[in-house]
């Protein structure tokens, strides 16, 4: 919890805490080392960037801080959870509560309409209906699709399907929003437009927000910037590691 001491200097709540992460995948006779002993610190509140080329381990670093992948080593704190300790069913816990996902593709489910893409995370996590609906039209006014909460993934165009999932992604009021290249598909206009909501919905919403992404634009607009070179993290776009 942010508090200030007796002397009026505010300490920063660290969510998102990593010490030397190791991650090695196995291909054939050979050992691909991906993350190499990363360490870094994000505060709640806070919206970061990570960026890298193709194969940097991104998208990796991204699903071990959602839990949808464990590290060979190394530890992860996220709030006072340690989710490299936690059990498979504890896992499925922390990434149903605690963090929301936006991915490249949209995964709307084709046969639900926007607003029951985005109550649907809520309902099946107990909320009641009303409840989750209320919830669910009130972040489709955030990211502006008052008009098209009836609708269905395939009547809605990509940016618009792109924008769901941002509204979904904070259904369950989580933590951590983790978004995985979210303009990556997106036409400069559409991309400009789902990354302001993007921001402007954790900052209203008061989320902590980790995006990998390619594009240089995206990435400005974050309060800390990392790049994942060769296994280490270096803060900013370039520098030392982390």
């Amino acid at each position: 919890m942010n508090n200030s001491t007796g002397g009026g200097t505010e300490k920063t709540e660290i969510l998102v805490r990593a010490e030397n992460i190791v991650k090695n995948y196995i291909s054939g006779a050979e050992t691909l080392h991906i993350l190499k002993g990363l360490n870094f610190e994000i505060p709640r509140g806070i919206a970061a960037a990570v960026s890298g080329q193709s194969g940097s381990g991104k998208s990796t670093l991204l699903n071990i801080l959602g839990g949808l992948d464990r590290t060979d080593s190394g530890l992860v704190v996220v709030g006072d959870t340690e989710i490299t300790a936690l059990p498979e069913r504890g896992l499925s816990g922390y990434r149903s509560r605690r963090v929301g996902f936006i991915f490249q593709f949209h995964y709307l489910l084709k046969d639900f309409t926007s607003l029951e893409n985005v109550m649907l995370p809520a309902y099946i996590g107990g909320m009641k209906k009303k409840a989750a609906l209320e919830k669910a039209r009130a972040l489709l006014a955030d990211v502006h699709l008052d008009d098209r909460i009836g609708h269905f993934p395939s009547q809605l165009s990509g940016g618009e399907r792109q924008r769901v999932a941002v509204a979904r992604s904070m259904i369950n009021d989580p933590d951590l929003i983790l978004a995985d290249e979210p303009t990556g598909n997106l036409d400069p206009d559409n991309s400009a437009m789902v990354a302001e909501l993007l921001y402007a919905g954790a900052e209203k919403w008061g989320k902590t927000l980790i995006v990998v992404t390619h594009d240089e634009k995206v990435a400005a607009r974050a309060a800390v910037r990392y790049t994942l070179d060769k296994g280490l993290m270096i803060e900013g776009p370039g520098g030392v590691p982390a």
